[in-house]
């Protein structure tokens, strides 16, 4: 079903990034253009464009400061564009959507939500907020919707979300939400899409990217994550800490660190940029690790946590059908698929290192037990179905 003269722009606001995307309105949304804005708040932002349909790309350095002018940019160079006066709706990701199941609609209830919870996730929902509102004030007579990051993990039972601490700030919302949910969602449909029988088993999904975590699955639902009641929990990421002993806080406390810089902290001077001292990029430091024992120490940390995790899952599932690597880590960094799948011998790991090396879909040999995928993640497409989706219910309630 095509809706006639009607394209969907897709928005993917990070803690310093906007990713966009303009698609058709079919049933398998096309791709017209796509980009990004990237090192906002630094010097050198850079703004790229790729023409999805001729392939050429772009690339200038632009003048901002923050999010709010970076989106500015990004409206006034969109209204410029060949097909943008046929967009109709606009798909946000939202990273923190509390017990919201389903994407919905933007209206001024949930903007006000969004606002109340924003100093749950201070690094993504504020940027978000400021994005949907400069397009509601350009386009008003436009559908916004927002399809949230936690939603894929609002399936965990209570052992799973509930922190041990009084059970009245449970009550009010703190607890485990799980993020990267809408990237998981989409390597369960390519996952169902090659094998149905597999996407029904025991899975761990791996988003190993700037931020990285990890889902445990089984029978389509998510029992268990790595990220917490904010993106910062869970295993060491490229400036995130991942999970910290409470007494670490406590005593930063002590010594006067107040909340704004433990924020940035551990959101932005941890991980493996913390632990090497100079790099952020997994690539850099895979290139240094043999002269630098710093990069390799953050390489290790890094796959040790992970080994950890799917230990952990293996024995939460009740035994373990598939692993799939994803994000530009796990896309993109065979060594350290390699290294995370070393000495899972007793699981039934076994990894074919010519699939690893040239990134194949599938890298676990035919004789092992657990079927080892890589593939690539695209939050953009799912933002635009369900973009789709919702936009299409609420116009046939109209009518």
């Amino acid at each position: 079903m095509k809706q006639e003269n009607s394209n969907i722009l897709t928005m993917n606001g990070g803690s310093s990034s906007i990713k966009f995307a303009l698609y058709s309105m079919d049933e398998k949304p096309g791709k017209f253009f796509s980009g990004q804005i990237k090192r906002i708040g630094l010097d050198d932002t850079e703004f790229t464009v790729i023409n999805n349909i001729t392939d050429e790309k772009n690339e200038i350095i632009i003048d901002v400061t923050n999010f709010k002018e970076a989106t500015e940019i990004l409206i006034e160079w969109l209204q410029k564009q060949k097909y943008f006066d046929q967009v109709s709706c606009i798909g946000h990701r939202i990273v923190h959507g509390m017990e919201h199941t389903h994407p919905e609609i933007i209206d001024d209830n949930l903007l006000k939500e969004l606002n109340k919870i924003s100093e749950y996730d201070p690094d993504h929902l504020p940027t978000e907020i400021v994005m949907i509102e400069l397009l509601k004030k350009q386009f008003p007579y436009l559908f916004q919707i927002a399809c949230f990051d936690t939603s894929f993990h609002t399936t965990m039972p209570k052992v799973a979300r509930a922190f041990a601490i009084p059970k009245k700030y449970y009550d009010k919302g703190i607890q485990r939400y799980g993020f990267h949910g809408i990237s998981y969602s989409y390597l369960m449909q390519e996952l169902k899409k090659k094998n149905e029988a597999e996407a029904r088993g025991r899975i761990i999904l791996a988003h190993l990217g700037n931020g990285a975590s990890l889902a445990a699955v089984k029978e389509g639902k998510c029992l268990d994550t790595s990220m917490g009641f904010t993106p910062a929990g869970g295993i060491v990421m490229s400036t995130r800490s991942g999970d910290l002993d409470p007494g670490v806080g406590w005593y930063f406390m002590q010594k006067g660190m107040d909340a704004k810089d433990f924020n940035d902290l551990i959101n932005h001077q941890s991980g493996l940029l913390g632990i090497s001292g100079y790099s952020s990029d997994m690539q850099d430091l895979l290139q240094h690790q043999k002269d630098n024992k710093h990069a390799a120490l953050a390489i290790e940390i890094f796959c040790y946590q992970i080994k950890k995790y799917i230990g952990a899952y293996t024995a939460a599932l009740g035994g373990l059908d598939t692993l799939v690597f994803s994000g530009g880590i796990g896309e993109h960094a065979p060594v350290v698929r390699s290294r995370i799948c070393k000495d899972f011998d007793y699981l039934g790991i076994e990894i074919d290192e010519e699939e690893n090396q040239e990134n194949a879909v599938i890298i676990s040999t035919a004789k092992s037990k657990v079927k080892v995928y890589v593939i690539p993640t695209d939050e953009e497409i799912i933002i635009a179905k369900e973009t789709r989706k919702l936009y299409i219910k609420a116009q046939n309630k109209t009518k």
